[in-house]
């Protein structure tokens, strides 16, 4: 490559570079001041494209990862690596599906194309519980220290609305607008008002009522 072209090479590539800037977040439990994880933070910008290996494992008898996210239009596999059958199912209305008792990995993954929060149940481990949340919009989930860092293009007003969600919020069926302060140098701190972890979640039990009543 000669000079020229070098040159040409880093003007062409230089304004990729800060194209975006961070958002920084810090999610607490209102009830304790303690760090949230699992928390979805979703900004007002276009999703990233379909992730490409999405999977929810089930694996000693509970799903893993607890809380996935994925874009809309993603396939999601159910490889199952315990040594007995699982039948996975939803009632949710982003996506109703059922994978009748199997071990291994079905043959085909499940397409999630609605926006939505779609809540998992097994129906031979009552115990078992896990969230698929659908978005178009661009998103990230908490580590256990509650934090989370996202990009956001430099070109754009800072957002003044953002969208929440979590496993244990009193209603878990939808993602929570929240209106937010951003400057874009410190984090910004959410607090939010969950059910203790120990709780029974009622949701699960009207779940696996449902699956019983069919």
């Amino acid at each position: 490559m000669n000079c020229k072209q070098a040159l040409v090479l880093c003007i062409t590539v230089a304004p990729m570079l800060a194209v975006a800037e961070e958002l920084r977040f810090q999610v607490t439990n209102a009830n304790n001041n303690q760090p949230l994880g699992n928390a979805v933070i979703v900004l007002p910008l276009p999703a990233d494209d379909a992730v490409t290996d999405a999977r929810m494992v089930q694996k000693n008898r509970q799903f893993d990862p607890h809380v996935l996210v994925v874009p809309t239009g993603t396939d999601v596999a159910f490889p199952n690596q315990d040594n007995t059958q699982h039948h996975v199912y939803s009632f949710s209305p982003a996506k109703r599906f059922e994978i009748e008792l199997y071990a291994g990995v079905p043959e085909a993954p499940v397409n999630f194309g609605t926006t939505g929060v779609v809540e998992l149940g097994c129906n031979i481990h009552d115990q078992m519980q896990a969230f698929i949340v659908v978005t178009d919009q661009h998103y990230g989930v908490t580590a256990d220290s509650g934090e989370l860092a996202l990009s956001w293009p430099d070109e754009r007003p800072l957002p003044g609305q953002i969208r929440v969600w979590h496993p244990r919020l009193a209603d878990n069926t939808a993602l929570m607008d929240m209106a937010v302060d951003v400057d874009g140098d410190r984090p910004v701190s959410l607090s939010l008002d969950v059910r203790p972890e120990s709780e029974t979640d009622s949701s699960l039990e009207r779940l696996q009522q449902r699956f019983r009543e069919l």
